[in-house]
């Protein structure tokens, strides 16, 4: 699987070129790890790794928000969205393992359990093709972030 590039910080360049230099890659491997897990067609359960990796894509661009203009906020709702379809996923995954022995005599609500997980992430799936990985979105992410940021009086340079 793909995995973010381990990033080194170079003191003397300043943030914004810190900023530029890390964030496209660690963007790219995001669409790498989730497109080689749809590729795999993975269980509901598997789609974990995939909403762990949204909350510290997302978490880490937030970290930037002062240095870039608006157009952050537009890519930080799209994240925002991916993780609710994985968390929908993972929220159905939780209760069916949670109350696995609760409902070992009821088979009809472990199955719509189930079923509402598999739904989520079959829902995920087609967000991500239809919405989030469409032709040319990748190269929407990283030539945004690799443009020069905007400079702002607490943003060293």
């Amino acid at each position: 699987m793909a995995r973010a590039p381990h990033t080194v910080w170079n003191l003397r360049a300043g943030l914004a070129a810190n900023a530029r230099r890390a964030l496209p890659p660690i963007v790219s491997a995001f669409f790498s790890l989730v497109r080689e897990t749809l590729a795999a067609d993975p269980t509901p359960r598997r789609l974990h790794r995939l909403r762990l990796a949204s909350k510290r894509l997302r978490y880490t661009l937030e970290l930037f928000r002062p240095c870039y203009p608006p157009g952050l906020e537009d890519r930080l709702q799209a994240l925002k969205t991916l993780q609710d379809w994985l968390g929908e996923v993972n929220d159905a995954v939780a209760s069916a393992r949670l109350l696995r022995v609760a409902l070992k005599h009821q088979p009809k609500v472990r199955r719509f359990l189930e079923q509402r997980a598999a739904e989520q992430a079959a829902g995920f799936a087609r967000h991500w093709k239809e919405s989030f990985d469409t032709p040319g979105r990748e190269a929407w992410w990283i030539d945004f972030l690799s443009h020069p940021l905007t400079q702002t009086k607490n943003i060293p340079k």
